[in-house]
């Protein structure tokens, strides 16, 4: 015991740590998060709805402007929670010259420049959590205003306030309770039986990630629980067999790929008879996971042979469509997928099993992504449930943004490059989707423990497996950096998961939000995101562990 307290102690952030940290995530604060005026990709932030780091806006010049007046007003209450940072742990004041007016009941911050374009930073330390709306107006040389630049509303969120809640029970427990709840689930041990899921569990309908997810979640019973071997080893392999009895035969575009949607129960129709090119991933790692338990080669081989379909769906830039149709494998819109899932698949056949006739179509997905995804910085939604044909920065996400990051930071000698653009991808998540805390409705109910993570844009929802994408990352750049900032915020992740966990069951929340009795009926329960927390959990209990 003392042994674990030591370790826990040399390795996680401690309560003396915090006023430093919180120092420096103030200061991070100010740096904008890949800003359009620089030129390397164009302004993101359209859509966005909310920011932790100071923003900044595609605001149009006005002819004949000498500079522009920044004025953020508050709009309604302002909260009193403290932005710390300072040396003496104080709310930040406004640096000299910026002002901070009353208008009409309502506090405003003003601050002066030269582009409607500039960043907020010269006032963004100021302003208190809340609702605000900026307006950027155009002066002359003589200081007559000559017409607005652009205006919009945001929220400006909490910034990182650390120490947060500690974990109630070991990380290790946490994970076995949660995986033997996926284990006992009547739906899952259906499968000890038959290679056709039980479609109570609905969520089967989304066959890939679903039944890919029971396989590899399956495995790791079989791991962790030696009393549960071999029907866990039956599930996956039956579980196994349905994927393969279900894939496109050899030959077609599609050869071996499995579907996405499985039966009548796929929530929209327009998705019935396509599938998302990124999902067969799910089942080509399930395999991956079987095979190296049974050293099966059926499984390795199936593994393979969906990855070659990957290889000749590139085309000669080495896009790959997000979306096509099952049978014919025809794109049914000009989006590309974000190639992540693809490009660790293959890092892992290289790693693991010395196989390295993929390394062009690997070396053509890592192109893609810098030379299109990276640089237009459109970290899109690729869910299955949701559309994937929307305008450009109109669903933006963390999921396809941490899990790149996380991906750069894997790399055996990540360059300084690769460092610094996952730190943009792992900044943009926390600034667009991570809330440390939230402001608590007029009845005095906070609607969502936290700290915790919201999906994307058109699903604004705090989800499990979104914190684990975002504290996985930064738990790749604390190893490739030493940054504690990152720990920190990691583990404070982490550590809200087990919070929200039911500790009667061992199952897990998927959306961790607080939700009226008579609306809990409704809360779903995803085996793929169950997954995602206890891998984390594991992870991290294997880190202070070392």
């Amino acid at each position: 015991m003392l042994l674990l307290f030591f370790l826990l102690t040399t390795i996680l952030p401690q309560p003396k740590d915090y006023k430093q940290l919180n120092k420096q995530a103030v200061n991070e604060y100010q740096i904008p998060i890949r800003p359009g005026y620089e030129g390397r990709n164009p302004f993101w932030n359209t859509y966005a709805k909310k920011f932790i780091y100071a923003p900044a806006f595609d605001f149009n010049p006005v002819n004949g402007a000498e500079y522009y007046l920044f004025s953020v007003t508050l709009q309604g209450t302002i909260d009193n929670t403290e932005v710390r940072g300072d040396d003496d742990g104080e709310a930040l004041k406004a640096s000299s010259g910026k002002k901070s007016l009353s208008l009409n009941g309502h506090q405003t911050w003003t601050f002066k420049a030269s582009s409607p374009k500039s960043n907020l930073s010269p006032i963004w330390k100021s302003l208190p959590v809340g609702d605000m709306h900026v307006k950027v107006e155009a002066y002359d040389k003589d200081d007559r205003q000559i017409g607005v630049a652009g205006e919009r509303s945001f929220f400006r969120d909490f910034p990182f306030s650390g120490p947060y809640h500690p974990a109630v029970r070991p990380y290790e427990e946490a994970a076995r309770i949660a995986l033997l709840y996926i284990h006992e689930m009547p739906e899952i041990q259906s499968w000890k039986d038959s290679v056709m899921p039980n479609m109570n569990y609905k969520h089967n309908t989304y066959a890939n990630k679903i039944i890919g997810n029971t396989i590899s979640a399956e495995i790791l019973v079989a791991k962790l629980f030696p009393e549960y071997r071999e029907d866990a080893l039956r599930i996956a392999c039956n579980a196994a067999q349905f994927l393969i009895d279900h894939s496109r035969p050899e030959g077609e575009k599609l050869a071996f790929f499995p579907p996405t949607y499985y039966g009548n129960l796929v929530a929209s129709k327009r998705n019935q008879g396509l599938t998302m090119t990124m999902d067969a991933c799910y089942a080509a790692n399930a395999f991956l996971d079987i095979y190296d338990m049974t050293k099966e080669d059926i499984y390795l081989q199936q593994a393979l042979k969906i990855i070659n379909t990957y290889s000749k769906l590139q085309d000669n830039n080495g896009m790959i469509p997000i979306k096509v149709k099952f049978e014919t494998g025809e794109a049914v819109n000009p989006n590309g997928a974000l190639q992540t899932p693809l490009m660790a698949l293959i890092v892992r056949i290289q790693k693991h099993y010395a196989i390295h006739q993929y390394d062009h179509t690997l070396a053509k997905a890592e192109r893609w992504m810098n030379d299109i995804a990276l640089k237009s910085f459109e970290m899109k939604g690729q869910f299955e449930d949701m559309s994937v044909n929307v305008k450009p920065y109109e669903n933006l996400t963390n999921s396809t943004a941490s899990a790149y990051a996380s991906y750069l930071l894997s790399k055996e000698k990540p360059s300084r490059q690769n460092i610094a653009d996952a730190f943009d991808l792992i900044r943009f998540s926390e600034d667009q989707f991570v809330h440390w805390d939230c402001l608590p409705s007029p009845n005095g109910i906070r609607r969502m423990y936290g700290p915790c993570v919201f999906e994307q844009y058109h699903y604004n929802t705090p989800v499990d497996a979104s914190s684990c994408n975002v504290a996985n990352a930064m738990l790749d750049y604390y190893e490739a950096t030493g940054d504690r900032l990152a720990l920190a915020k990691a583990v404070a992740l982490i550590n809200e998961l087990i919070i929200a966990q039911d500790i009667q069951t061992g199952k897990t929340s998927t959306t961790i939000d607080y939700r009226e009795p008579f609306k809990e009926k409704g809360r779903v329960f995803w085996v793929n995101c169950s997954l995602s927390t206890i891998k984390a959990w594991l992870r991290l209990s294997a880190m202070t562990a070392r």
